[in-house]
């Protein structure tokens, strides 16, 4: 058995599994996971709020808790994105795929065209990754990692303004508000990277559990023991 690209396995070696997500990389995703669950429920709840509750305002505190939940996970998304970024820095090779994309490689782009053909179901030879693919280390590129960074950005600049200009919110990411267009436009923005983050997260899904299926190679279960086992 071959293993293609030089993003994966040594391809001299005959291996049946090699382990490739280490336990800092599987903890990140699923931790990314539930914090993008709750701030896109949360972000829904705010941009369109629920009916009002009977009886005296002081007695509820919902939009206040809804408000509270969506900011922890956005802390927690922070949090998990700059040791995701340090463990790309000190972890193996397949931990820096997430943010390094070899677009100069012509070898990536005829395997990147495979991988189109393959997943539309057009002749095409199936090629073995130990890591992400090249269709799938783009997506995550450009749509997960440049698309949370923007997130990031715009989410504690909007933050900043509950604060105060004189916060360290403020300080840090006010510069964003005045940049996209004042308040409403990064409102309006980041609802709109929401639904781009929802729509590539279907789509991963799909990619998922698809090569789980037609592939003889793991893929969900990798994320859970970090090995990527070829079943041939």
């Amino acid at each position: 058995m071959m293993l293609q690209n030089s993003l994966a396995a040594d391809p001299n070696r005959d291996l049946k599994s090699i382990y490739v997500w280490e336990a800092p990389v599987r903890i990140w995703h699923w931790m990314m996971t539930l914090a993008m669950i709750v701030l896109v429920a949360t972000g829904l709840l705010i941009a369109y709020p629920p009916p009002g509750l009977q009886g005296e305002a002081s007695e509820h505190f919902l939009f206040g808790y809804i408000r509270f939940a969506h900011f922890t996970a956005g802390y927690v998304l922070a949090v998990f994105w700059l040791l995701r970024i340090y463990w790309a820095i000190v972890g193996n090779k397949y931990a820096r795929q997430l943010f390094l994309v070899p677009l100069h490689s012509k070898a990536w782009w005829q395997e990147f065209a495979n991988d189109l053909r393959t997943y539309a179901f057009l002749p095409a030879k199936p090629l073995r990754f130990a890591g992400h693919n090249p269709m799938a280390q783009f997506a995550m590129f450009f749509m997960l990692t440049l698309g949370s960074l923007f997130m990031l950005l715009t989410g504690f600049a909007l933050y900043s303004e509950g604060l105060g200009i004189d916060s360290w919110a403020g300080h840090l990411f006010g510069w964003v508000l005045p940049l996209l267009g004042g308040s409403q436009a990064v409102h309006t923005w980041h609802h709109l990277c929401m639904w781009l983050l929802v729509m590539f997260t279907t789509v991963h899904l799909y990619m998922v559990f698809r090569q789980d299926i037609t592939t003889k190679e793991s893929i969900l279960s990798t994320m859970i023991s970090g090995y990527r086992t070829f079943k041939d």
